[in-house]
């Protein structure tokens, strides 16, 4: 048994995986082989007095700040779980923001017996695949962060709807995107910083295959043309979430359109963390002449706002989600029936 056990955890260990027990701990796959062969031998000769449940965590990219916030926050709640009667090992793997990875990942963690998955997409359009192959393995799903849609572009996705053990859970980016728009809105010149009439902008774009991006850069202009603000959009660029091309994006449109720029709405605060460093190399402050959002709410950009060097940020709370997301996966894992969407509020942070 014990040969089996090391087998599948060194082939887990070829995709980069964490793997991470009760008490707390974290630690690489190699490591933690002998631990969780001790702990799988351990609860045989207890004869089923300890049940020991195996959850795979798939994320779609670990250099995604929100989203190792977020994937932490997973590991250390199931730990703070365990009893002397109920442990949960929790295996998490880096799909490198590469759908084939991911894929095959999952795929392991069927083959591996996970008793339930937690998957953050890498793309939500192959939701249908992902959702096919767990649900035909008989394991509950629970999607998080990433919500898939409809073919009409809608929140309902049947491929969740009509599965009994596949669940989303996540907020809702229209809120994010609203709330973008209604911190500029609350300003005393509504944005409009030149007095032209119009609020010209800069939008940021995290991933336009991402539902998230798509109505945050939506619906940050809805509400700025809801209250009857003139927009004109002067950039709009995909920054795929990264600080490096969030700067580098900002720099060239400061440097094509000058002063012109009013507005920098950013998708992300790693986005608006490097939109942040192009401003201050330009010679420009926020507050004064320019205004910067992001969504995330980082504690360095919650201390950018305080201080006012940048105007606001949305709280995506990746405590209430991640806790939502192991508080699912337990009820599925007792057997418990659960519900296909379960939504988490932002907070606006100005």
């Amino acid at each position: 048994m014990k040969k089996k056990l090391l087998s599948a955890l060194l082939s887990v260990a070829m995709v980069a995986t964490l793997l991470v027990g009760c008490g707390g701990a974290t630690t690489t796959v190699e490591e933690a082989a002998e631990t969780t062969t001790e702990v799988a031998e351990t609860t045989e000769e207890a004869s089923g007095d300890v049940t020991t449940y195996k959850v795979g965590v798939a994320i779609y990219q670990f250099d995604d700040n929100f989203m190792t916030l977020y994937r932490n926050e997973i590991e250390s709640y199931f730990a703070s779980l365990c009893t002397d009667t109920v442990k949960y090992e929790v295996t998490t793997v880096d799909g490198k923001n590469d759908m084939a990875t991911q894929t095959d990942q999952i795929r392991n963690f069927i083959t591996q017996g996970m008793d339930a998955i937690i998957c953050n997409l890498v793309q939500t359009s192959s939701a249908e695949v992902i959702i096919d192959e767990v649900v035909a393995a008989g394991i509950p799903l629970i999607l998080i962060n990433r919500e898939p849609l409809g073919d009409n572009g809608d929140e309902s996705y049947a491929g969740i709807l009509d599965n009994a053990t596949v669940c989303y859970v996540g907020a809702d980016a229209r809120q994010s995107g609203t709330y973008q728009g209604e911190i500029v809105l609350a300003l005393d010149n509504k944005g409009d910083i030149n007095g032209d009439g119009k609020v010209s902008y800069v939008m940021i774009v995290g991933d336009p295959e991402n539902p998230d991006a798509q109505y945050r850069t939506e619906f940050s202009i809805k509400a700025l043309n809801d209250a009857g603000m003139e927009t004109e959009c002067l950039v709009e660029q995909v920054g795929n979430w990264a600080t490096d091309k969030g700067q580098e994006i900002a720099a060239t449109a400061l440097s094509q359109h000058g002063d012109a720029v009013e507005v920098i709405f950013c998708n992300n605060d790693g986005m608006a963390l490097g939109a942040a460093a192009a401003i201050e190399a330009a010679g420009r402050k926020v507050g004064e002449d320019i205004y910067l959002l992001g969504v995330d709410a980082l504690e360095e950009c919650q201390q950018m706002v305080s201080e006012g060097t940048m105007t606001g940020t949305v709280l995506n709370d990746h405590i209430g989600q991640s806790h939502k997301a192991v508080d699912v996966t337990v009820e599925a894992l007792n057997g418990n029936a659960i519900d296909n969407y379960y939504w988490v509020d932002y907070v606006m942070i100005k």
